[in-house]
């Protein structure tokens, strides 16, 4: 099943002149209904597999810094969930690096599920993209982006799914793809009153996975 990430990155899109008016009132119609469909989704429970909101959930038994068995007694509390560590050194490590993170910066993951929703009905609407969704499951979708996005900004739970040169293998990407859904991505921030500070942040996380995304040979490590 196709799966296109946040994380394809500005073409100029041809004029609504150049089709035949039959051809653009079924092209508007097929956009209106795309639309409806991602505000039902944005409305609604999302899917029924788990949930991609970092809920309540059983406690780690694992420390996220160390690696080792956690401490029951050394724990702290991050959106309504409880984390546990080693030790002392570990909680404080970890709570840095969430206060730090641009994901804790943007809002966390309120902001995370309102950016990706809203993200959507712009990327559904677009024709330069808007195909490669044709046939997957959009609360789905919604869901793992959700997930992905706050891993990749630096979100408490990290990413678990495929990666990007994997998700995206074999989908025919080309530059103009990305840079299409980097402006959807903007218009997005953008319209959710985002600093252009934290765009530009945003931007230059999701320009690091172009590459793996497009297929491209990876580059020789310095």
């Amino acid at each position: 099943m196709k799966e296109v990430c946040i994380m394809l990155l500005l073409s100029i899109r041809p004029p609504l002149a150049d089709h035949k008016p039959k051809q653009l009132t079924m092209k508007l119609i097929r956009v209106l209904l795309l639309t409806l469909t991602a505000v039902t989704f944005a409305t609604s429970n999302l899917s029924a597999e788990t949930p991609a909101k970092p809920g309540a959930a059983e406690v780690n038994t694992v420390c996220p810094i160390s690696g080792k068995p956690v401490d029951p007694k050394i724990t702290t509390s991050y959106e309504e969930r409880t984390y546990a560590f080693a030790d002392e050194a570990c909680k404080t490590k970890w709570v840095a690096a969430r206060e730090g993170s641009l994901y804790h910066k943007l809002g966390g993951w309120k902001a995370i599920d309102a950016a990706v929703d809203a993200f959507y009905i712009k990327v559904l609407a677009d024709k330069r993209v808007n195909h490669f969704f044709e046939d997957i499951s959009m609360p789905k979708q919604h869901r793992k982006q959700k997930e992905f996005l706050s891993a990749a900004l630096g979100g408490p739970i990290p990413w678990t799914g495929k990666d990007m040169r994997k998700a995206h293998d074999g989908m025919g990407l080309t530059e103009e793809h990305f840079n299409a859904i980097a402006e959807n991505l903007i218009a997005t921030l953008k319209d959710l009153k985002v600093s252009q500070e934290l765009i530009d942040q945003v931007i230059a996380v999701v320009a690091t996975t172009k590459d793996d995304v497009l297929g491209r040979p990876k580059k020789a490590s310095k």
